[in-house]
């Protein structure tokens, strides 16, 4: 994975929770691993893709709460 397909799969999942999409917890699981598999590989750091998994779990939750 690049960072470029990392990427791609995050701008996704985050379309998926602002719509309110029912594959949304396919798309984040999906860019939670490209994001893993991102940072095993060196492409991005750790703290990053920890910091972007974060921010896309809260983002869901907060979705999930305003329903």
């Amino acid at each position: 994975p690049t960072r470029r397909s990392s990427d791609l799969v995050v701008k996704k999942a985050d379309a998926a929770i602002d719509s309110n999409a029912e594959n949304k917890d396919a798309a984040i699981k999906v860019a939670v691993s490209a994001l893993d598999a991102a940072k095993n590989k060196g492409v991005i750091h750790k703290n990053t893709a920890a910091r972007k998994i974060s921010r896309m779990a809260k983002r869901n939750n907060k979705a999930a709460a305003a329903e």
